[in-house]
């Protein structure tokens, strides 16, 4: 048999097709939690930050962690493997990876009126009508953002994208599955020599883009019969020691029979090509409401490959912790509103593993020692040595480090 992906636009009667499906072909069942697993198995990043990369929502710290290229890396190698063998069904996002070379493959796209999903997301919810279209409509969000990152098709219900395209509001889950089984059974569809191939050249751009994003590099990878190819699209001032570099990571690969460099379309666009060093501190949050000062404060600790992200006052702060977890913490102590204190004694009760480095201008021996009773890791004045500060920070991520 050959593997069948479904997408669905959510609310769309997947998992009754799917059992449907599986009672006529015999297929294993894949999830996307199936493969989300293996590759934090693989990884050893959380679960929660692998699933991260489905959705449309980035990191504001991504462009220092690479968290959403290393998930996505990790994802293939998971699918890769796991589709192996073929008699597959992969109901979800993950499915979309498989390259259309692996011409072994059904792709199903379950679909209805939005009416319609608003409506089974009422009635399986027990939620309201306008609850129901806020959560069709993240979904909405998430498989265009999801599409269009793969396929630059901002329609992620393109019927060119699939080969049956299944309205679920005209066909029960019987019919649909009837149907699927019945395409599934056609010689066009069937593994050929040259399609296994594919599926094994498939595993191996996998493979190498990890051991690539393992030592901070982000290119594009292909494989053909064992050759692969690596595609630089940012531009970089010393292209044949990266080249070099990059050959010397996907050489020692097995299977990897030879390795090509080149330049991609987006080469000489304005951004540069950094290498990302995960050892440094990633993740450093800093919060003040004096604009220039922080914006320069951020400036000064990217160019010592110290990644930031700022926020103005100590509410948009904790707005940002829930959802993107900060190493680091770098506050003032004296803010309007929700000022360090409040920040301090937040974070510590929500997030104990967060280190919170205080400034002040102003502050007392009274404030010093409240804020170090708190949990702060730290507690500098202003105006800042940056040297001071930067090995402050690196302490911090000796900490954290330590205790992971």
């Amino acid at each position: 048999m050959p593997i069948i992906t479904i997408f669905s636009g959510g609310f769309c009667q997947e998992a009754s097709v799917v059992r449907e499906v599986m009672a006529r072909t015999g297929c294993r069942h894949i999830r996307d939690a199936d493969i989300v697993a293996e590759a934090s198995r693989r990884s050893a990043y959380a679960e929660s930050k692998i699933k991260r990369a489905f959705s449309f929502k980035t990191s504001v710290f991504n462009q220092f962690t690479l968290e959403k290229e290393r998930s996505l890396a990790y994802i293939r190698l998971a699918v890769a493997d796991l589709i192996t063998g073929g008699n597959a069904i992969i109901a979800g996002f993950s499915g979309q990876l498989i390259p259309a070379q692996i011409s072994h493959t059904l792709r199903v796209c379950l679909i209805a009126p939005k009416s319609f999903r608003i409506a089974a997301a009422a009635a399986q919810q027990g939620i309201s009508e306008k609850e129901a279209a806020r959560l069709v409509q993240r979904r909405e969000e998430d498989c265009s953002y999801w599409i269009n990152s793969l396929f630059s098709n901002g329609d992620p219900w393109d019927p060119i994208l699939y080969d049956i395209v299944i309205p679920v509001d005209k066909i029960s889950p019987p019919d649909a599955a009837a149907l699927i089984a019945d395409y599934a059974g056609k010689d066009i569809i069937q593994p050929t020599a040259e399609s296994q191939q594919a599926l094994e050249d498939f595993r191996l751009a996998a493979e190498t883009e990890t051991a690539l994003v393992r030592q901070g590099h982000t290119v594009e990878v292909s494989a053909k019969n064992g050759a692969v190819t690596l595609t630089i699209n940012k531009h970089v001032l010393m292209l044949n020691r990266l080249q070099e570099e990059l050959k010397s990571i996907a050489a020692p690969i097995a299977g990897v029979k030879s390795v090509e460099t080149k330049t991609g379309k987006d080469f000489h666009k304005a951004d540069i090509y950094r290498k990302h060093n995960f050892e440094m501190p990633s993740k450093v949050l800093l919060v003040d409401d004096e604009r220039e000062f922080v914006k320069t404060l951020s400036e000064r600790l990217i160019m010592r490959d110290m990644g930031s992200a700022i926020a103005y006052d100590g509410e948009s702060a904790l707005s940002l912790i829930k959802e993107d977890e900060p190493e680091v913490i770098i506050v003032d102590l004296k803010m309007p509103g929700i000022d360090g204190f409040d920040v301090l004694r937040t974070v510590k009760e929500s997030h104990p593993e967060i280190e919170v480095i205080i400034l002040t201008g102003h502050g007392s021996e009274e404030d010093r020692q409240l804020c170090m009773d708190l949990g702060a890791f730290a507690y500098l004045q202003k105006p800042l040595d940056i040297n001071e500060l930067s090995a402050t920070i690196q302490e911090a991520n000796e900490k954290i480090r330590g205790k992971k």
